[in-house]
């Protein structure tokens, strides 16, 4: 076996991954579990800008990467979302991820990137609504059986 067909499976495990940790931040964030926001400890103040409204898209776009339904914009706007991170909150600190404490924002900006170029992989329910939707050609004509 090469690891070329390995390709799909090893997309889809990245996809969801990486879609159920981005999901753990939102979830964090929103309910105040699993040891809260980072800021808070809790759960953070309902559109409180911009914590809550990046914990919304961890939370949205997360879930839907993890299963893998409108991929691809899920994870441009994820990834969008975690630019904004690194470049509003982390940069200004200091110039190097290692310094301003991004590491996080930036492999999950690129992470998701990733995905939106590349598609969630070959299980997925973008994959499964795509089979679904092909038009059934029908033959007409002389030729055509009945």
């Amino acid at each position: 076996m090469t690891l070329d067909r390995m390709h799909a499976p090893v997309l889809s495990l990245f996809r969801i991954v990486t879609g159920m940790l981005f999901l753990s931040h939102g979830v964090a964030s929103i309910f105040g579990v699993l040891g809260g926001s980072h800021a808070t400890g809790g759960a953070v103040a309902i559109g409180t800008w911009p914590s809550w409204w990046a914990a919304l898209i961890q939370l949205v776009c997360g879930g839907f990467v993890v299963v893998g339904l409108f991929t691809r914009t899920n994870a441009a706007v994820a990834s969008g979302s975690m630019a904004y991170a690194y470049f509003m909150v982390h940069q200004p600190e200091a110039l190097l991820p290692l310094n301003n404490g991004g590491e996080l924002a930036a492999m999950y900006c690129w992470a998701f990137l990733l995905i939106a170029v590349l598609g969630p992989g070959g299980w997925a329910l973008d994959r499964l609504f795509a089979r679904s939707r092909v038009p059934v050609v029908s033959r007409s004509g002389p030729d055509a059986s009945t």
